[in-house]
């Protein structure tokens, strides 16, 4: 079964392509970056005209980089939520439209599912039941996972997330959009000059807050004399905060259930001292840690078609409705 994978949630239109037997055929993104860049933040119209321009393109491109002929497709999978409503809309739209003219399924996906089992494209994937950990500009959430829709919430951010934290810490300190990886870029020239809070790890439970400690941050940045060395050092304590508060409730999640393998992944699960932090936690418990390659990290087609075409293998349908849903609690995923 061939599957063809749509992603446009938000600011990268991707197209994947996904094999049952062989694995991922072919995959590419475009990402919108230099658009946005001059407003130092996604625009959403800006994003869905964005989606419309490179999306059948893109489709183009992954096809003919495949082999493949419209024929040859099996299904078809596409984010239907969560994101921007007009992003979606472009994804779900087209999908359908697509899934109708060829006369074969479509089937809406959620974005944190394709990113909760982007590992599952690696060489070694991780082996049902795992800790999941999804950091991303607009999620942070343990969830503990026995199988494909069979999922339990165990913690999430109560305000912002922490690539949303990462983003806003980072205009704070006068950087450009995008504003997570120039942070972390910072950080590695910063000293371990200043001891910031790691949130709610002072209390039990799995939940996360980050707004209080981009208050402290903003309080630090103004009692110093911001010079570029005084930024690095606060980016430095920033960065070291957040991946802290991660690997502390990491820890209390895999002594809580008792599973023995953890997943990180979303956007945010490419910083490299989250990863350093969170792997020496798991060497420490004897427990496996698995991440997605970089690429996979960030939004792309690949984690949608797998993700979708595992529930089309399961004989999963939908009816012809345009699916999308900006809010779309994980719960609510029927289970495989």
């Amino acid at each position: 079964m061939f599957v063809l994978g749509i992603e446009t949630s938000c600011d990268e239109t991707a197209v994947a392509v996904y094999h049952a037997n062989r694995g991922l055929i072919a995959h590419t993104l475009f990402s919108q970056i230099a658009t946005h860049a001059e407003y130092g933040g996604v625009v959403p119209e800006l994003a869905s005209r964005d989606h419309i321009r490179k999306l059948v393109p893109l489709i183009k491109t992954v096809l003919a980089a495949a082999d493949l002929q419209a024929k040859h497709i099996n299904g078809i999978a596409y984010t239907a939520g969560p994101g921007l409503m007009g992003s979606l809309l472009v994804g779900a739209a087209t999908a359908r439209s697509l899934a109708w003219a060829w006369q074969i399924p479509a089937i809406a996906v959620h974005h944190m599912e394709g990113h909760l089992l982007a590992p599952m494209l690696e060489d070694t994937p991780p082996a049902f039941p795992f800790v999941a950990l999804l950091i991303s500009g607009g999620h942070t959430m343990l969830i503990e996972v026995q199988g494909i829709g069979n999922y339990r919430l165990l913690g999430e951010s109560l305000d912002d997330a922490a690539g949303e934290a990462f983003d806003k810490t980072a205009k704070m300190l006068g950087l450009d959009y995008p504003g997570g990886p120039k942070l972390a870029e910072l950080a590695n020239q910063g000293h371990p000059r200043f001891k910031f809070p790691r949130p709610m790890t002072d209390r039990p439970g799995l939940d996360f807050s980050f707004s209080g400690l981009k208050t402290f941050t903003l309080n630090a940045l103004n009692e110093t004399g911001q010079s570029p060395q005084d930024k690095a050092d606060i980016a430095f304590a920033f960065q070291q905060a957040v991946a802290e508060t991660l690997t502390i409730k990491c820890r209390r999640a895999i002594q809580l259930t008792g599973l023995k393998t953890l997943v990180v992944a979303g956007g945010v699960s490419a910083n490299r001292e989250i990863r350093r932090q969170l792997s020496a936690m798991a060497d420490s418990a004897n427990i496996k840690i698995y991440f997605p390659r970089p690429d996979f990290c960030t939004d792309n087609g690949a984690m949608i078609a797998y993700a979708g075409g595992q529930r089309l293998i399961a004989g999963q349908t939908q009816n012809l409705e345009i699916f999308a849903r900006p809010r779309w609690p994980m719960e609510q995923l029927p289970q495989l």
